[in-house]
């Protein structure tokens, strides 16, 4: 594959840059030259992976939005000329690293990509079926369509079978997982808690699986070293409690039972899908109690291949 490939990561939440790596491995494995941008939290697994990437202008909708205090006035004022300034800076980039094309899970990337004129390739999970706020129904409504029309092809990972509320004129492919070794030992883990940016009660949860005398792991907790890529981790775990969709698709790939406790209205999205889907893998938690209880009896193993080589592989066809 002789081109040049932009990989842009959302910047909330260090999920969307581990996705975005695993695709840019994949390519660089196909022989495409790579230039990653995003920044955010995904920064750190960015350097841990020996890469340099462009930050532009960040974006924190969740945070102005869903936030302590947050308010639509607060995205007027903050997310909305945030985002302005962060397509603005994107679409310069673009043009500076002379992109024969992007692959991105950022809205503001796809933006910008029509602004460089630069071909684009959209690979996200976000879809208006997860909202209950109209506000972000609607916006979430608007951006699909905007990514189906200007994309090549739109890529949709996900875990459950086509449910009446996915995106249409998406492309499904397999659940996406940054596999990566480690270069240390694999920590000997039994229950992996895995929190987001954005979660609560988690230490909750995993107060009272000690007290059920489980051996509990929790990611970014007292103990816990930073890992290139939380695969080889996921694969070692007997279970895992998570808020949110990035450790969902990175425990399908493990073939680690998943018990999903969300809370932001995207995580109660993604739980709504995966508990309809009725995929084996996967237990939906609405209280510390029951994600003990689920982790107690867990689900059956979850079995998906990586969407990752799926995703580059079919960017690099269009390149033959």
């Amino acid at each position: 594959m002789d081109a040049t490939v932009a990989v842009v990561h959302y910047p909330e939440g260090a999920g969307h840059a581990t996705r975005m790596l695993a695709v840019a491995r994949e390519l660089e494995a196909r022989g495409a030259t790579v230039e990653l941008a995003g920044g955010g939290p995904g920064e750190q697994f960015v350097e841990l992976l020996g890469y340099e990437e462009y930050v532009p202008t960040v974006v924190d909708f969740i945070g102005d939005y869903q936030g302590d205090g947050g308010s639509l006035l607060d995205v007027v004022t903050g997310s909305v000329p945030d985002a302005v300034r962060r397509v603005r800076d994107v679409a310069r980039w673009l043009r500076r690293v002379d992109a024969d094309c992007v692959i991105t899970d950022d809205m503001f990337a796809s933006v910008a990509a029509v602004l460089a004129r630069v071909r684009q390739y959209v690979c996200t999970h976000n879809t208006p079926g997860y909202y209950d706020d109209l506000a972000e129904r609607v916006g979430a409504k608007l951006l699909t369509r905007q990514q189906v029309a200007a994309s090549r092809s739109f890529f949709y990972p996900a875990v459950w079978p086509a449910l009446t509320g996915d995106p249409r004129g998406v492309e499904r492919v397999p659940p996406l997982a940054l596999d990566v070794p480690l270069e240390g030992d694999v920590p000997d883990v039994d229950v992996l808690v895995s929190p987001s940016t954005y979660s609560d009660d988690l230490d909750e949860v995993a107060s009272r699986l000690r007290e059920h005398g489980r051996d509990v792991t929790v990611v970014g907790g007292d103990g816990w070293t930073t890992v290139r890529s939380m695969l080889p981790v996921l694969r070692e775990a007997n279970a895992v409690v998570c808020p949110g969709y990035s450790t969902v698709m990175e425990a399908a790939v493990a073939g680690t039972p998943c018990v999903v406790y969300p809370f932001t209205s995207e995580q109660r999205g993604v739980a709504r899908f995966v508990e309809a889907g009725g995929e084996p893998g996967f237990a939906v938690a609405e209280s510390p109690e029951s994600a003990v209880r689920a982790v107690e009896d867990p689900p059956d193993d979850p079995d998906f291949e990586n969407g990752a080589p799926v995703v580059a592989q079919r960017i690099a066809a269009a390149f033959e």
